[in-house]
């Protein structure tokens, strides 16, 4: 209580009306468990289930199937248990637009609809199908900022100015005056923890099914980043189950690091993912951060003095909306801003996507060429036997740790990997309005960053056996794409032809993603000496000599 009187009465005298105090803008953390709290002498007080006993009755349902059970899909909608921008300020309406689903790479994922031109589907199963098999790619939940960007340059931007010259915020910039910098770097945020657990219950729900297929424990990956691990152990505990998940499954935890070859995270071994070729999108968000902020720099400014704000500056502010509602559940800075502004903040991330790690940048069908070949090699369970590309040959070569013959495949990534694998793919329809300009948004636009790779994004290929034909009752293996529950078109692709539920026969599949690994020189888009035009008129991820 004392210290807490004596922090208030020094706010008091730092902060007066509309002035700054000097610890606006300072990093503030904090620590759980305390330090020197582990004290393993008195564990034997708390001995875990197995010891105790005492479980009650346990028998086991059957196994869920609601995609193929259930008269629709279930769908992803709200942010539970954080405040969106709406909800603060008409908590008892929901307006058509809604800024968090504006917040590209950084809006939490949601069930996208048919935003990829298939109007007449769902993720349901289709009529007169069975789910036989699936594949799960999915991305990271939400985290804190990467070390060093902008959130935290603004935060030390503003904590250089009030312990020197001094600022005065006023308006709807007044909480500014006493406002710190609480977020930590690149970890999940509980919630991002959260939506990993929840993915994994769902997809117990949707697919629990197929685990009567398996001989052997399921092997699932993921890469050795903290942030990975942590997300790859909340699906499971969400798939399998808090007590279960340790003993029910093996999970893979590959090396992200210099000199490792690794499809979930293939930048480091592609040097032109590693050089300037890799930035060519940077230069095209700047300008573009100009533009739509041309008007709202000055806005802001007048209520701001004593720190001189920039587009720089008042896009960072745009971040910290997102960062500081996936972390700490609601942020002020959310308000600041319009619709328009929302709008051009998420096309921001559409074109650092895009000319970075997507369609329009010549290294990216390159680095996720590796996991379309680890795709084929599962769907054909054909052993790989071939490594000139980013495949690990210890780890991909072997039947232990990348087996064959699962009915379920979970694989854990970054977002800037699956938009690399979503090029490899050729799932073109994503790309239909590129290049894409830097200086407008385009109408229609077919790219965008929250549909695509949000946290916790999702890309599933379900295996279906289904007739062969509306006239015919013979089976045939299918295979299509849900990416954040939309049906992903497969007409970029070889041998697959246009179909209302997005299918194509696995052996057409297979033999054009065979032809898509065939054109993809690994080789030179990864390692060749060459120069990116610009304008850049890439679409496909590939350096044409």
């Amino acid at each position: 209580m004392r210290l807490l009187l004596a922090l208030c009465g020094a706010t008091a005298v730092l902060a007066g009306p509309h002035s700054g105090s000097t610890f606006a803008g300072a990093t503030s953390t904090a620590v759980f468990p305390p330090p020197g709290a582990t004290d393993t002498s008195v564990n034997t007080y708390f001995p875990g289930p197995e010891q105790v006993g005492h479980a009650g009755p346990t028998p086991t349902g059957d196994e869920a199937w609601v995609l193929e059970t259930a008269p629709a899909a279930p769908e992803r909608e709200d942010v539970y248990p954080l405040i969106s921008p709406v909800q603060a300020q008409t908590p008892l309406k929901k307006p058509a637009f809604n800024p968090v689903r504006s917040w590209g790479n950084l809006s939490p994922w949601f069930s996208v609809g048919d935003v990829f031109g298939l109007p007449n589907t769902s993720a349901a199963v289709p009529s007169g199908c069975e789910l036989t098999q699936v594949h799960l790619l999915h991305r990271h939940g939400a985290r804190y900022p990467t070390s060093g960007s902008g959130p935290s340059a603004f935060a030390t931007k503003l904590h250089g100015v009030a312990n020197s010259t001094g600022f005065a915020a006023s308006g709807p910039l007044e909480f500014l005056n006493t406002w710190t910098y609480k977020l930590g770097a690149e970890l999940l945020t509980p919630f991002g923890r959260q939506q990993l657990f929840d993915l994994g219950s769902a997809f117990r729900v949707k697919y629990g099914h197929l685990l009567t297929g398996f001989t052997d424990l399921p092997v699932f990956r993921t890469t050795s980043e903290a942030r990975m691990v942590d997300s790859a152990l909340h699906f499971a505990a969400g798939f399998f189950g808090v007590q279960q998940y340790q003993s029910t499954y093996h999970q893979l935890i590959t090396i992200e690091d210099d000199g490792f070859n690794n499809t979930l995270a293939p930048w480091n071994s592609c040097e032109n993912a590693l050089n300037d070729i890799s930035t060519i999108g940077d230069g095209a968000v700047a300008n573009w951060t100009q533009v739509y902020l041309q008007k709202t720099v000055p806005r802001l400014q007048k209520y701001l003095e004593g720190v001189n704000l920039d587009a720089a500056d008042v896009h960072a502010m745009q971040d910290l909306c997102a960062y500081e509602t996936v972390a700490l559940g609601y942020s002020a800075f959310c308000e600041l801003f319009t619709e328009e502004e929302w709008k051009g903040y998420e096309y921001a991330f559409d074109l650092e996507l895009w000319y970075d790690f997507g369609p329009g940048n010549p290294a990216t069908a390159a680095q996720g060429i590796g996991y379309v070949q680890q795709l084929v090699a599962r769907l054909t369970q054909t052993p790989l036997t071939e490594f000139a590309t980013n495949l690990n040959a210890t780890l991909d070569g072997n039947n232990v740790t990348f087996p064959l013959n699962q009915p379920i495949y979970v694989d854990a990534t970054h977002d800037t990997v699956i938009s690399t694998i979503l090029v490899a793919l050729n799932f073109t329809t994503m790309a239909a309005n590129g290049p894409l300009p830097i200086d407008h948004i385009p109408k229609h636009q077919t790219y965008t960053a929250q549909h695509l790779v949000p946290f916790a994004s999702n890309l599933v290929g379900q295996v279906l056996s289904c007739p062969a034909s509306h006239k015919s009752h013979k089976k045939e293996s299918f295979i299509r794409f849900l990416l954040n529950d939309g049906v992903v078109p497969l007409t970029g692709i070889a041998h697959c032809s246009e179909n209302k539920d997005g299918l194509c026969a696995v052996a057409d599949f297979v033999k054009g993603m065979k032809e898509r690994i065939a054109e993809v020189d690994y080789e030179y888009d990864c390692f060749a000496n060459y120069t990116v035009p610009w304008p850049d008129t890439i679409t496909d991820g590939r350096m044409h000599r």
